[in-house]
């Protein structure tokens, strides 16, 4: 399965675009269940909650099959070499399990950021930025209205932050986002099963949950094969590491 022109379209523009119903229920279901045996035996530890929260909650399920199959057995590894291409992507034997719980208080409002960049919980070593190329997110439950856990996303971000990281250089980023006006934030609603693809440098983040149901999440860092030559250049080029998308950056250009 490929990304079509007009999902192409809408990726360069916006920089992000949902996909509909592309992971099979059965592979949706093998997850929900081992995430669901680890927390009933396993449990959380209420003291590692803010590592859970930046990294990873089920942190010994990360790279087991059912999270995993997620991206390697669905359409969803086909779709990103579309874009990115042809066995041009690292493997990916990890996924972030990125649950967001009911709170009993007002739904607080996302903040944008860039995934890569050192905070205290989040595992990135202080004065490194640990950049790729793609971001995966698979839904595992329905999210069909604002504030229950969804991924905010600034549409046109990436194309933002691209113009800011060529005048003031990429390593820039290791002093904080660069400061551009964004555009107003949208929540991403979702159906089991759907999935969104998004450019490493779309500012996002996690809204608060006011709803009654846990937002279950996998997120999936996609790395270019050839990342580490090109890790600088492509936040000043942010379609280096694109030859799927090299046609609709041409066309744009005209």
């Amino acid at each position: 399965m490929e990304l079509t022109h007009e999902q192409k379209q809408t990726f360069y523009e916006q920089g992000f675009v949902k996909l509909p119903g592309i992971v099979p229920m059965e592979l949706v279901h093998d997850a929900l269940r081992a995430i669901n045996a680890s927390l009933g035996s396993e449990g959380i530890d209420p003291d590692r909650l803010p590592i859970f929260r930046s990294q990873t909650f089920c942190p010994e399920l990360t790279t087991a099959p059912p999270i995993t199959r997620l991206l390697n057995a669905s359409p969803l590894w086909s779709i990103a070499e579309s874009a990115i291409g042809p066995d041009a992507i690292q493997p990916v034997q990890y996924g972030q399990i990125a649950l967001r719980f009911p709170m009993m208080r007002e739904a607080a409002k996302a903040t944008p950021h860039l995934d890569g960049m050192y905070s205290p919980n989040n595992g990135v070593p202080e004065g490194t930025i640990r950049n790729f190329t793609a971001l995966i997110g698979v839904f595992l439950n329905d999210i069909p209205h604002n504030d229950m856990g969804n991924l905010a996303v600034w549409p046109g971000s990436h194309r933002l932050y691209e113009s800011a990281f060529k005048e003031h250089g990429p390593q820039s980023l290791l002093n904080g986002l660069p400061s551009v006006e964004l555009p107003q934030p949208q929540q991403i609603t979702a159906q089991v099963g759907d999935a969104a693809l998004c450019h490493y440098q779309l500012a996002h983040g996690i809204t608060g949950n006011s709803s009654p149901f846990t937002r279950y999440g996998i997120f999936f860092r996609l790395i270019h094969k050839n990342h580490d030559a090109w890790r600088w250049e492509c936040m000043t080029n942010i379609w280096r590491e694109w030859a799927g998308m090299q046609s609709i950056v041409a066309s744009a250009s005209l």
